[in-house]
């Protein structure tokens, strides 16, 4: 039996080639977006095994079956290059289980999509980075997945989400909302929209830079938290990259920055006292290592000169992110207080100015690594 009665597991299990007997299902890990399930299955050799059941959230991805041909081609792609390498495929990639049909996915009754996959045995990921080591093989993981994908022909890929990281359209989005100003919110807000105004030109560099060619276009993971890297129990080291939902065509350093962004700042998105956040450089120097260590030789001389641009500019995109959601009413990311939005843009901003600062010891940092 499911101990989780919304959905019908014993049903959804037999629309799988699991290769055993349904057990039991219970939620897992700490998503935001789909419902992640760790399922159990009995085995003909009587062996109990673990298989990971996700719902796929087809209110953010509208096209699942567009998304899953994503995973299905990148995954199988990278399992052929792994083991050209002589690697471990059932444990440094995502491998995914078919639905009876033959097909990467399990359309329910209901509309639901269903995926499973292989559960990795013998490694977690982790919601704060515990040790400055687990940062370098975070930054390893990322950087070696950047690096087997390099000759995978990105622009086949499918655009999960439009214009995720195009600049150009977040700005004009942004101002766009200044302007209708719907919540008469702007007033009080002048300091954080100029701000933002001010930064227009360098936030813009990489999105003008890859239209006119200088910057190569890549599979990109497009969600590089820390949380997305399954660390090794034993060795410690980043062994699988996970959550390819966002995985389509883009810049190698949406990627990097993005991860510079969410783990180098020691405070929490939302946190209201500014004096804590800041961009710890010892963090940034382990991911920077670990990622060239990994994806140096695959990056041109232009990805790797703007790899600090990509850091403020990846971390200055979401703060106007959530600086546009605050004044168009707190419409998309969901609010647990008055101005949460805004707090979180507050932060995003603050660790946009401390990058600024640090700007020149970053790229030291950068230079010593190539």
């Amino acid at each position: 039996m499911s101990t989780n009665n919304k959905y019908d597991f014993s049903s959804i299990a037999k629309s799988f080639s699991f290769g055993g007997s349904f057990v039991k299902s219970q939620p897992y890990g700490f998503g935001h977006i789909n419902d992640t399930y760790e399922a159990y299955f009995e085995m003909q050799d009587g062996k109990m095994k673990r298989f990971i059941l996700q719902r796929i959230n087809n209110n953010v991805f509208k096209n699942p079956e567009k998304l899953m041909e994503n995973i299905q081609s990148v995954t199988a792609f990278l399992r052929k290059k792994i083991i050209e390498a002589g690697g471990d495929p059932d444990r440094e990639t995502l491998n995914l289980i078919p639905a009876v049909d033959g097909k990467s996915f399990y359309k329910s009754d209901e509309d639901n999509y269903w995926r499973a996959y292989v559960f990795i045995e013998g490694a977690q990921t982790y919601q704060v980075v515990e040790k400055p080591d687990h940062f370098y093989n975070a930054g390893r993981a990322f950087g070696k997945f950047q690096k087997l994908l390099s000759d995978y022909p990105a622009e086949s890929l499918f655009e999960t989400i439009q214009n995720f990281h195009n600049t150009k359209v977040r700005f004009e989005t942004f101002i766009n909302a200044v302007e209708k100003d719907v919540m008469n919110r702007a007033k009080d807000v002048r300091a954080e929209i100029d701000f933002a105004l001010k930064r227009y030109n360098e936030a813009v560099l990489l999105v003008n830079m890859l239209e006119r060619g200088e910057l190569p276009l890549r599979v990109t993971h497009n969600d590089t938290k820390f949380n997305n890297v399954m660390i090794d129990d034993e060795s410690g080291e980043g062994i699988c990259v996970i959550d390819l939902d966002t995985v389509m065509p883009g810049l190698s350093l949406y990627d990097f920055g993005d991860a510079i962004r969410f783990g180098t700042n020691p405070a929490a998105e939302d946190e209201k006292d500014l004096s804590k956040v800041w961009m710890d450089l010892a963090l940034f120097e382990q991911f920077t290592k670990g990622f060239l260590s990994a994806a140096g030789d695959s990056l041109t001389k232009a990805e790797l000169l703007h790899l600090p641009h990509s850091a403020k500019i990846m971390t200055y995109e979401c703060g106007i992110r959530f600086l546009t959601d605050f004044l168009s009413g707190d419409t998309y990311f969901k609010i647990h207080r008055e101005g949460h939005n805004l707090d979180r843009a507050r932060t995003q901003f603050k660790l946009v100015a401390d990058m600024e600062q640090k700007f020149e010891q970053m790229q030291k940092i950068i230079n010593g690594g190539i």
